[in-house]
């Protein structure tokens, strides 16, 4: 039997070409594309508008694989992880963050990752795959989905900080991002989307080559490359120094905005020293500084640092001027905070 083609990686061009070779006119490709992306059909025969016999043609030529939800928690501050179960019964997880101001969809970009960051659950798994850019949309339409059922908010923002290194998987990233901000897709402004690196730095360079139109996010979690080494292995092959030479082309050719996420550690990157060397990294980025709250891990032995730690790093920053936020943890009974995700739910029918 021949295999299914998945129907998500074509273009319009592409599906409007096998169509007219089956004989279907071509507004029935428009009409098909519309139910793929707009209205993210979750089965052929949902396409209430297109022929019996055209949907029997479709199912039985091309595939939708499409993501469904496994499993979902609820945590006490009202955030929801859910665990989503891909195609090949892979698993991913992806958290729906719903404050006053905003509604964010955070994503994952591959099964587990292959940076192995000390601090981090996800750094603990072996990297299956990569994502399809339709399987990493399809975990935005779902959280959105669930933020209106649950909460009747609409989804503001996107965050592709779950699961894996999204510059590892940059093609299909990029892709999925251009779906997700097409008219044709959701629509959604590039403004609104962040996407989270733990630094690599020529991928970051060539998101400024591609003027990418979203937000841009480093981990940085240490501004000295001994202590960045230690817990952050990437950074042997990308240097402080490097990433910051990144981080300027990028905006000197995108003018978008640069966070820096930096995880206050209890005695070993929370000093005035630490604070210092992050001000000298800083300086001269048209950046804002947001600082983590830890967020524990069976694996590992770092926790969170002391609040009032926390407060004088923060004030030294503000004192230098530098724009400073301090995020607190969201979903952390559930293991859906940051550093926590790690796809260990088992599917509700296994």
């Amino acid at each position: 039997m021949e295999k299914k083609v998945a129907i998500r990686n074509l273009s319009f061009e592409q599906l409007k070409a096998e169509m007219l070779a089956a004989g279907e006119p071509a507004f029935r490709a428009k009409q098909v594309y519309e139910w793929i992306w707009k209205k993210a059909a979750r089965s052929f025969d949902a396409m209430g508008n297109i022929p019996k016999t055209t949907r029997e043609w479709l199912s039985e030529k091309f595939s939708l694989q499409i993501v469904t939800t496994a499993e979902a928690q609820y945590s006490s501050d009202r955030t929801i992880k859910s665990s989503f179960q891909l195609h090949d019964n892979n698993l991913v997880e992806g958290v729906l963050i719903p404050t006053r101001e905003r509604v964010t969809a955070c994503v994952s970009s591959q099964v587990g990752c292959s940076l192995t960051c000390s601090f981090c659950a996800t750094g603990y798994m072996d990297r299956k795959r990569n994502l399809e850019s339709f399987e990493i949309y399809d975990q935005v339409v779902l959280i959105r989905d669930q933020a209106q059922e649950k909460y009747g908010q609409a989804l503001t923002n996107i965050v592709y900080m779950g699961m894996g290194e999204p510059l590892l998987n940059y093609a299909n990233v990029l892709k999925s991002i251009e779906q997700i901000t097409s008219p044709e897709g959701l629509g959604m402004s590039p403004r609104r989307i962040t996407v989270s690196t733990a630094g690599i730095a020529k991928m970051i360079q060539k998101l400024g080559d591609d003027q990418v139109k979203f937000n841009l996010a480093l981990s940085l979690h240490a501004a000295n490359d001994t202590k960045r080494n230690q817990i952050m292995p990437i950074n042997e092959s990308n240097t402080l120094q490097a990433l910051k030479a990144a981080l300027l082309y990028f905006f000197e050719k995108t003018g978008n905005e640069i966070t820096l996420e930096y995880i206050v550690f209890n005695k070993f990157n929370d000093t005035i020293e630490d604070a210092r060397e992050l001000y000298e990294f800083a300086k001269g980025i048209p950046c804002k500084i947001n600082l983590i709250e830890y967020n524990p891990i069976a694996q590992s032995s770092f926790v969170n640092a002391e609040a009032d730690a926390i407060a004088k790093f923060s004030a030294f920053l503000e004192s230098k001027r530098m724009i400073v936020n301090i995020r607190r943890s969201r979903g952390r009974d559930i293991d859906a905070a940051c550093g926590q995700l790690a796809g260990k739910k088992a599917p509700a029918d296994a």
